[in-house]
Parts: structure tokens; sequence; C-alpha cells
């Protein structure tokens, strides 16, 4: 006779959820949305934002509805980044969560916590409190991947408003770089790629000197050698 115990553990099936790293640049620092669980398990603590994949919608469709309910935006850069599937990573059940990214000008964010979170904050990359499940390891690994994926592709398009300085592109990079660039070389580079057009039009805002305003010449995704 089959064990009735060893078909219902075979017939179990893990389930799916999404967990969508929002990234933005503010105050000189890239910054990630994070929410404070409200309920079990790790209730009280930090964490990335996510859920259940509903049973009618892609994985795609379910990390975007993610970032509109916690960080109130749509039309958002957003790349799948890895899958986590350690059997112990989520104590209530066997869970295998597909991991986003998406990146956003700081100028569009609204934060919202959604119902299962109590609070939703930004924090720096730099300074992240303890963070549930295994979110270290998938904080990390969106890191080293936003990093790398500046040296081959316009992906700064994602972090910056239509109409920007080069000063503020250059940010950009030293703020997920983690280290200063020089303005002369960063700046021969940048125009030597040709992804950044001068709109004739000033920045005379603030209390800088006035300086010429750029834009992407294509406001998606480009690689380039």
């Amino acid at each position: 006779m089959t064990n009735t115990k060893t078909i219902s553990t075979e017939n179990q099936r893990p389930a799916v959820t999404v967990d969508v790293l929002v990234f933005t640049v503010m105050d000189d620092q890239l910054m990630v949305a994070l929410i404070k669980r409200g309920i079990a398990p790790y209730k009280g603590s930090w964490a990335i934002p996510g859920g259940f994949v509903h049973l009618d919608e892609s994985l795609e469709e379910a990390a975007r509805r993610e970032i509109e309910e916690e960080a109130g935006v749509t039309d958002v850069f957003l790349e799948q980044l890895y899958t986590f599937g350690n059997p112990k990573r989520d104590p209530r059940m066997r869970v295998v969560t597909v991991a986003y990214y998406a990146l956003v000008p700081g100028n569009r964010i609204t934060l919202a916590a959604a119902t299962d979170a109590a609070e939703a904050s930004w924090f720096p990359v730099s300074k992240l409190p303890p963070l549930a499940f295994d979110h270290q390891d998938i904080m990390q690994c969106a890191i080293e991947r936003l990093k790398s994926k500046l040296e081959y592709s316009n992906i700064a398009y994602s972090l910056l408003p239509p109409r920007f300085r080069l000063s503020d592109l250059q940010k950009v990079y030293e703020v997920i770089l983690g280290t200063p660039l020089d303005k002369r070389n960063f700046r021969k580079k940048i125009l030597s790629l040709n992804l950044v057009e001068a709109t004739g039009k000033m920045d005379t805002g603030g209390a800088h000197r006035p300086a010429q305003l750029y834009r992407f010449k294509k406001r998606k995704m480009i690689v380039f050698s």
C-alpha cells in the first residue's frame, strides 16, 4: 500500500511570489523603498515590497502591481533580477520568489504602505536596517546588477527627469558606483557614446551657475559595447 503521507508531500507545490526593489536617487544617495511588515512572519521587520502572484497574472504583471501599490508609480523601468528558492527562505511554507528591480526618478515617488505593511519608507542602500527573509541577499544582488548595467547601457535615464544637467547624470553614476568621478573625463566619455543631446535650454534655477540642459536621445534601454 502506498503511504498516504508520501503522496501528500509529493503533491505539494511551492508558492510563487515577486519581490520588487524600487530604487531612486535622492539627496545625493541611492535610495531603496522598504516596507515594515505588519503581519507574521517577521512582523515589525523591514522588507522588500512584494507579494504572492495571482493565478490570473504573469510575473511581470504581479511586479508592476506591487510597484503601483507600494510606490504609487506606473510606466517605470522594470527588469527581472533573479529567482531565489532556498527551501527555508520562508518559515510559513515552501516559497519561490522572482525578484525584480525598478528605477524611478525621485520626483515621481509617493510611497504608500499596502494592506500587509505597517509603514513604507526610503532608506539609503549604504545604511540599511536588518531585513526579513533572505532580502539582504536579494538586495546585494540587485545593487551589483545595477552597478554592472551602468558600464554597458544607458540605464541611468530611468533615474533622471526628461531634462537634466550633465552634473546630475554624473551624480547618478557616482552614487551607484560609490566613488567620485573626474568631471572632464566623465563628460568626454558620455558625449562620445552619443546617448545624450543638448536641448538648447539652460537651467537657471537654484544656487548653481546656469548650465546646459541635456536629454537622452532614447528613453529606453540601449546596450552598447
